[in-house]
């Protein structure tokens, strides 16, 4: 019998006196993934030789299989990492492209992965580029369009982000990757709300290399991320840590060996003596939401994200800044604000009344953001929209 969705909820970590509606930042965490990580963290605590050695191998490879079928693709082209901002880092650092030339980002990266490639572009002498998406558009034809326009000559390599950040438009990424392949240019993917957040297939998307996060909308424990090495690129980078690994005399270079990984990804992955414990509860977190139905939990997000929209678009002073239209949007709402907002004042608003919930300050404008997952109710979306007239009356500026 499929678990109701007040089941499934119970099934969750959450503090009873605060409203999560930011999995979009970081999601909770299962009774049951919380246990089998703490569990492993037990045992690598008692009898670390033990684990390491010995019972890691053997969990080390069933992570990367899980996760490959998740992801529709092979566990010898999945790097494990702490996190996207790892996994788009050890691409950045060790790629090695032609100057002159330059690095083509969309106008909504993450911050920090804009500075990321603000750093390689020096490395490597290139130039740093950005361009305007067409953000409020319902037709993805536009966005591939506007990328055609930004693409010269001169581009070397184009990065962007599957699901944006500040406002929760998914990019049509196999049509941006098909563009630039076209015009011979490399794509880094920045995936890191797109697993559990959209239906992920990488054997799908030509891209060259795909960085992601496990914590966000998988809901696995903090520390589990993920790079995908995009067929011929398997030997384009070089691992941020020379540790064990680093030379290899085997002959098959992407066959299981006998540390869980293949002799390439060991290479890119292995640092040294670390805690592995999240890696390894990734089948966990995947059976979890199986278990409930990814197609159901899609739905759930549907019905969840128009509630939000009926509850908070009518009040005075939310702009949406999220499309509506199924194919470029998901379960993370954004609402734009008026002028004349503090940030500072309106998250801790926020916060007192209880609510987890991002204030998002583009160069541009103000933006709050909603992220609601399976576990999230209804009710509770109706609490923040008879509050949140009062918090932003509480953070306008002075006059």
């Amino acid at each position: 019998m499929t678990p109701s969705w007040a089941d499934a909820r119970a099934a969750m970590l959450l503090d009873p006196e605060i409203a999560n509606l930011n999995t979009g930042s970081f999601g909770p965490l299962s009774r049951v993934v919380f246990e089998r990580v703490t569990a492993l963290r037990h045992r690598l605590a008692e009898e670390p030789m033990d684990f390491l050695l010995r019972r890691v191998p053997d969990l080390l490879w069933r992570a990367r299989t899980a996760l490959a079928e998740f992801l529709h693709t092979t566990p010898e082209r999945l790097v494990f990492t702490t996190n996207v901002s790892a996994s788009i880092n050890l691409v950045a650092s060790s790629l090695e492209l032609s100057s002159p030339g330059e690095i083509l980002l969309t106008d909504h990266e993450y911050g920090a992965m804009h500075w990321c490639w603000e750093r390689a572009a020096r490395r490597m002498g290139l130039t740093l580029r950005t361009f305007a998406l067409p953000t409020r558009t319902e037709d993805p034809a536009a966005i591939v369009a506007a990328a055609e326009a930004a693409i010269t000559p001169r581009t070397r390599l184009f990065s962007f982000s599957h699901v944006l950040s500040p406002t929760g438009l998914v990019l049509p990424a196999r049509e941006l990757c098909e563009l630039a392949r076209r015009r011979g240019v490399l794509t880094v993917i920045d995936g890191a709300h797109a697993p559990a957040f959209v239906p992920l297939s990488l054997a799908d998307i030509p891209c060259d290399f795909y960085g992601a996060n496990a914590h966000k909308w998988l809901l696995a424990p903090t520390g589990s991320g993920f790079l995908w090495l995009g067929p011929g690129n398997e030997d384009r980078l070089a691992p941020l840590h020379v540790s064990w690994g680093y030379h290899t005399t085997a002959k098959h270079l992407d066959e299981r060996d006998e540390f869980g990984s293949t002799p390439r990804t060991r290479r890119l992955e292995f640092e040294g003596t670390r805690d592995i414990c999240p890696w390894l509860t990734v089948p966990e977190a995947i059976e979890f939401q199986a278990a409930l139905g990814y197609d159901r939990i899609r739905t759930r997000h549907r019905e969840l994200v128009s509630h939000v929209r009926r509850r908070l678009t009518p009040l005075t002073g939310l702009i949406p800044a999220t499309p509506e239209s199924a194919a470029l949007s998901g379960p993370l709402m954004t609402y734009e604000l008026e002028p004349g907002y503090d940030p500072v004042r309106l998250r801790q608003a926020i916060w007192d009344a209880r609510f987890e919930m991002p204030v998002i300050e583009r160069p541009d404008r103000i933006l709050i953001r909603t992220s609601t997952h399976f576990y999230n109710t209804e009710a509770e979306v109706d609490r923040l929209a008879d509050a949140l007239p009062g918090m932003l009356a509480a953070s306008r500026r002075n006059p």
